[in-house]
């Protein structure tokens, strides 16, 4: 039953087009590859490090499969036949490309089958490493708890991971379920993971393998002393998307914004290669039992709440469909979808409402992400602080999963621990007094909520169709989310994308889809 009247058919056939859409996408991912994807693949084959000048040891095996035109074979099958030839693990064979004493491609070509075979042990051994993670997660919420959704999700961003940490642990004290370690700005479009712990970064601390650990560490031990599991967010986004993905797989981290949309309209990266990226960093984060956050928040910044409120549920539509063709289970989902709508706006409450619990009925079994308000936020902290409660009324009201709170210094990078703090008592203290109102009220039938929710399905259907009928990339290239053109071939990246050739091979695609290792 759905308190909105929704017209289930509707719904159905709004997911119909979003099938055909995504699995128009995924059409054109199977064919094409990129060099992040290979770099990912050569971090699963345990090459790591940096060479003489710090560029990352992967960048380099790919940067020199790719100046010998061999890469179209994969760095799967390269790796692996270099393995046969010279009987070497990937990372000495990684070192001697970088010294300069190995060029891959004049290594006697074997059968890709036989090349498979040499790698597998390893990738077998990634395989069972996330695993391990994904069971150590499970056990560890199942014996000792977790916090209640909507699950608390704070920031910390000071640049220094050493610091991050301090904050990290207070805050999950406070009462905070999520952390989100924000990047330095500008690391989405780097095309290289920077290497080793860093205490420098502007606005955000650098994603890198070291600091994941640093942090997961860190929060384990806190999570240990208040008896929940604290989850840990970072961004496998941008140009390195499926390597951070493949990092927060091996460090453990729970949740990852990941969304090539967002990367496409908001970073002005190439549609293409962000496309091809997402599908392996959604396979991997699928597979470890990671939530993957959407962007749909981010369309309401730029272009008007009420006015295109349906284009967030359209790509909510979408990014369900292109999250099943990459194996996400639908409880690992927190499609994105905000606050935002001018506070002057007659009954903007009631809008809210309506569009919220329309994203919590039509994705039951997912967990929502659910973002504060930003637009409007104007530095008064008073009206600030009863705007954020608004907000927490209505997560807590529809049932949200994912809270990210709303701080009263929206716009400072690295929010005062004492904003965080008011942030986290406002919403505990919303939630624990109207923990059931959900259950208890029902909406006016033909009311101003119920007419909302209707218009955004209607005007969602609408687009949906449209965009099944133009392609999702002719549709970017005309503006269909957040007012934003972005050309077929423009942004960043789009050089690094091939076409694969006859012995190219991914099996830790292979793997992670297939039913023998779930």
């Amino acid at each position: 039953m759905s308190k909105l009247g929704i017209d289930w058919s509707l719904v159905e056939k709004a997911r119909g087009y979003a099938s055909n859409i995504a699995n128009s996408v995924s059409e054109y991912v199977q064919n094409y590859s990129t060099v992040s994807v290979e770099r990912t693949i050569c971090r699963f084959l345990g090459i790591d490090g940096v060479n003489e000048n710090d560029i990352p040891l992967p960048n380099v095996v790919v940067d020199h499969m790719k100046e010998k035109n061999i890469l179209i074979n994969g760095a799967a099958y390269i790796i692996g036949n270099a393995m046969i030839e010279l009987n070497l693990t990937p990372q000495k064979i990684a070192e001697k490309v970088a010294n300069g004493d190995l060029d891959l491609s004049k290594i006697t070509p074997h059968k890709p089958e036989e090349s498979l075979k040499k790698i597998e042990p390893i990738v077998i051994s990634t395989i069972e490493k996330i695993k391990e993670n994904k069971n150590y997660r499970d056990d560890f919420i199942k014996n000792i708890g977790e916090g209640s959704q909507p699950y608390l999700y704070v920031i910390v961003a000071t640049g220094n991971v050493y610091e991050d940490v301090v904050q990290a642990q207070a805050a999950a004290r406070q009462g905070a379920d999520i952390i989100a370690v924000i990047r330095s700005t500008g690391q989405s479009l780097l095309d290289y993971v920077p290497y080793g712990p860093t205490t420098e970064g502007f606005g955000g601390t650098f994603a890198t393998q070291e600091n994941f650990r640093i942090m997961r560490e860190a929060l384990d031990e806190v999570g240990h002393e208040l008896g929940r599991y604290i989850r840990l967010v970072n961004y496998a986004s941008g140009l390195c998307m499926p390597e951070i993905a493949a990092m927060g797989a091996v460090e453990r981290l729970d949740v990852m914004l990941n969304d090539a949309l967002y990367g496409i309209l908001f970073r002005d990266i190439n549609m293409k290669r962000t496309i091809i990226d997402q599908h392996f960093s959604r396979v991997i984060n699928g597979f470890a039992g990671i939530i993957i956050n959407t962007g749909e928040d981010n369309y309401l910044t730029t272009a008007d709440a009420f006015e295109q409120a349906h284009t967030v549920l359209a790509s909510d539509f979408i990014n369900e469909q292109m999250a099943l063709t990459a194996g996400i289970p639908k409880s690992q989902m927190g499609l994105g979808h905000a606050f935002e709508m001018n506070p002057d706006m007659e009954n903007g409450f009631l809008y809210e409402l309506a569009q919220a619990q329309m994203v919590r009925e039509i994705f039951p079994e997912a967990t929502p992400k659910y973002m504060p308000p930003t637009k409007f936020m104007t530095g008064n902290i008073f009206k600030g602080n009863i705007q954020d409660a608004l907000f927490n009324e209505v997560s807590i009201w529809t049932k949200q999963g994912i809270q990210l709170l709303g701080m009263i210094t929206e716009a400072v990078h690295t929010p005062f621990m004492s904003d965080r703090y008011i942030a986290i008592e406002n919403a505990k203290y919303i939630f624990n007094n109207m923990k059931n109102i959900g259950d208890e009220v029902e909406f006016k039938e033909g009311g101003i909520i119920q007419n909302r929710a209707k218009q955004v399905l209607n005007e969602s259907l609408t687009l949906l169709e449209a965009i099944e009928k133009e392609g999702l990339f002719n549709s970017l290239e005309k503006g269909v989310f957040a007012d934003v053109k972005r050309p077929i071939n423009g942004g960043k990246g789009l050089d690094g994308v091939f076409e694969k050739g006859e012995n190219y091979m991914n099996p830790f695609i292979e793997k992670m889809l297939g039913d023998d290792v779930k």
